[in-house]
């Protein structure tokens, strides 16, 4: 029969009395005159007549004045009998004697424990059954980090399996907060099998959930209405799994968000249907993000730079980063390639990555040509240096089939600057 935490200390106790119990009743038949037990040590007096001896032995685990009293009144009692015998007690008589001493562990049967009244949760604890009792510590009540409560929280740990960053999330108490409420089961599986059946690889759902963890306080019906939405709008499945990879926030928008913001770039650039799937396919952001960036960029493009309607259709469609890039690093490589290397609006349009290159890196190419009087960037006229190729290819490419010099050239030249 198995015993619980709280019948242990009992049955030790049982154990106990029933050793204390054994030992007088020993006692009573057999002490010797004269002779004294100490706690936890096991006696084996010998008495020979005619030969013969008793053995006997036992263990107790605790003094007891009744021991003293009962050893005290025995001695007494022998010492007015000596005279009148000297004789010990015959064999047989002994044999029953001994018989008669209960088994230890018929007494300490584990099934005497069933006859205990039952515990009750007000029952007050001893000083030594408080000692055994081992408890969790408390969780706190609040915490700047979700570590104390991972141990305590399934949602948290098969989040953490799926390569979720906590540590993201914690940053933002309503998020924390939000998670600590949510049941895996009941509220974050059907996320899951949402994103996995919408493209979203087991790889990727841990960064994904890392940055966009409200998708947990959408609605599902919610989420499976955009997507229906963006298909609609002939957006196929690759194409929405590879904007929601992009811009994890897509779905956390409103139907009517989407739509304007679809309706603002093929109004605002005079985009054809298929070019602003196309667009928004590629930066996904743009669905997402603020639109002052775009609305200042386009006014740059026309009004600083000088470029024309279709010159700015043709660079956004080709590099849609152009639209919600920093304006002072625009202006800063238009006004270098146009001004210093006198590049026309015409070449700068065919070549509209230079806008996504360092402008360090150009100058450093370009000033390395001039001093090899290299440089010419008119298509019209012979050793032309396209603007690709100027910004594009490593420096070992560039040093041998551009600049026609060693690579150790161009850095002892890089010194010189």
């Amino acid at each position: 029969m198995a015993l619980s935490a709280q019948q242990i200390p009992r049955w030790f106790n049982s154990i106990k009395l029933s050793s204390f119990i054994n030992a007088t009743q020993l006692t009573k038949h057999c002490t010797r005159p004269g002779k004294t037990l100490l706690h936890g040590f096991s006696a084996q007096p010998q008495m020979s007549s005619d030969n013969c001896f008793l053995q006997w032995g036992f263990k107790t685990y605790r003094t007891s004045s009744l021991w003293n009293s009962s050893q005290s009144t025995n001695l007494s009692s022998q010492e007015n009998n000596s005279a009148q015998s000297t004789l010990l007690p015959s064999m047989n008589e002994q044999s029953q004697k001994t018989q008669k001493i209960p088994s230890f562990d018929s007494e300490l049967s584990l099934e005497g424990l069933d006859d205990l009244p039952p515990l009750s949760p007000l029952q007050p604890v001893s000083e030594e059954e408080a000692i055994q009792i081992v408890a969790d510590p408390p969780l706190p009540l609040s915490s700047f980090t979700l570590r104390h409560y991972v141990d305590h929280s399934e949602t948290l740990q098969k989040l953490v399996l799926l390569g979720v960053d906590l540590s993201k999330i914690e940053k933002h108490p309503e998020a924390a907060n939000l998670l600590l409420r949510l049941d895996f089961e009941k509220d974050i599986k059907q996320i899951l099998l949402f994103l996995k059946d919408l493209g979203i690889e087991d790889n990727h759902l841990g960064t994904f959930l890392s940055k966009n963890y409200a998708i947990f306080s959408e609605d599902l019906e919610d989420l499976k209405t955009r997507v229906a939405y963006l298909r609609s709008k002939n957006f196929s499945k690759a194409d929405i799994a590879q904007m929601v990879r992009n811009a994890p926030f897509l779905l956390n928008f409103s139907v009517e968000r989407l739509d304007n913001r679809l309706g603002f770039f093929q109004k605002e650039l005079e985009l054809s249907v298929k070019k602003t799937r196309d667009l928004v396919v590629r930066l996904p952001r743009l669905l997402t993000g603020s639109l002052e960036p775009v609305k200042e960029n386009m006014k740059v493009y026309r009004l600083e730079l000088g470029f024309k309607h279709n010159e700015i259709q043709h660079m956004i469609t080709r590099i849609p980063k152009m639209l919600t890039a920093n304006k002072r690093k625009l202006t800063e490589t238009f006004d270098y390639l146009h001004n210093v290397m006198n590049i026309p609006h015409h070449i700068i349009v065919k070549f509209p990555q230079v806008f996504n290159t360092r402008l360090f890196k150009v100058k450093e190419r370009h000033l390395f040509l001039t001093y090899l009087r290299r440089a010419q960037y008119d298509p019209a006229k012979p050793n032309y240096i396209a603007l690709d190729k100027l910004v594009s290819i490593p420096d070992e490419i560039f040093c041998e089939e551009i600049a026609k010099a060693s690579v150790q050239d161009f850095e002892k030249f890089l010194k010189t600057l």
